[in-house]
């Protein structure tokens, strides 16, 4: 009876509208489901066995994709009880380590933080040695350093969110240092070329303190409230979006180039 019944659902044109092909029975099935599917296409169908072993991928791609995903998860659930005001945020961080039911993913999410900027950089590491990221995927290569970018990015923004003193005194002294950026800080490399009175206009420099770099980081002259805000946005909302974007263009091209990349010629040559 159990048989007949699997056979109706599996038959009905609202199954087939829903799963595409059929069981995983064949390679060709496999290959099929993984195509068909908005989430497993991304991947290649099928990779070299040896490039899969612990040895030469270290799985730091996948952890690091896994810990993303524990910080979002963990993420979501403390946006339901922090608040990014001065006069709360600071309590609300204590609330969440004492009195909020299972506080413990307030830690889950700083220690996976932690984890995931070791991860991915031990991941870029790796890439680099087994030289993973020449052609044809040097494209690739452009993107995780983009992304690792944006991991450093998330783990800075999300410093200041606990809005204690170490906190507040470590973004002050880590945003300087966009005071310096190529033409767009005041104290930065080409800020001077930037001057119109370089052009017989009058001898106003257009980027100064009050609108340069760090000044719309922190959006205003020093660390404040605006700041916390705007941290809380870009930690949030802006570069997790970004970051997800790229990952999955990562892992198209990681399939478009051939799967994971096989270990090349030196590596396989006998010392």
């Amino acid at each position: 009876m159990w048989s007949n019944i699997s056979k109706y659902v599996t038959d009905s044109q609202v199954w087939k509208s829903i799963i595409r092909h059929g069981y995983p029975d064949t390679r060709r099935n496999r290959v099929l489901i993984i195509l068909s599917n908005v989430f497993l296409h991304l991947h290649p169908t099928k990779v070299p066995s040896h490039s899969l072993k612990l040895s030469y991928t270290w799985c730091m791609g996948g952890l690091t994709f896994f810990l993303f995903l524990v910080e979002t998860l963990t993420g979501v659930l403390l946006m339901f009880y922090y608040r990014p005001v001065g006069e709360y945020a600071y309590n609300d961080i204590l609330a969440l380590r004492e009195h909020v039911p299972l506080g413990i993913m307030r830690e889950l999410h700083r220690w996976a933080a932690h984890a995931m900027v070791i991860t991915v950089w031990l991941h870029m590491l790796r890439v680099f040695l087994t030289g993973s990221y020449k052609p044809p995927r040097e494209f690739n290569w452009g993107i995780g350093v983009v992304l690792l970018t944006l991991t450093l990015l998330l783990s800075f923004t999300g410093y200041l969110l606990p809005w204690d003193q170490l906190a507040i005194w470590a973004i002050t002294v880590g945003s300087n240092m966009a005071r310096a950026t190529p033409f767009v800080g005041h104290e930065g490399p080409g800020s001077k070329l930037l001057n119109p009175g370089l052009f017989g206009m009058e001898d106003v420099p257009l980027i100064h303190a009050t609108d340069d770099a760090r000044f719309v980081l922190l959006g205003g002259p020093f660390v404040g409230e605006a700041t916390l805000l705007r941290f809380y946005v870009l930690h949030c909302v802006f570069i997790p979006l970004a970051a997800a974007t790229l990952m999955a263009a990562h892992f198209w091209r990681v399939r478009k180039d051939g799967g994971i990349s096989a270990p090349t010629d030196e590596f396989s040559k006998p010392l």
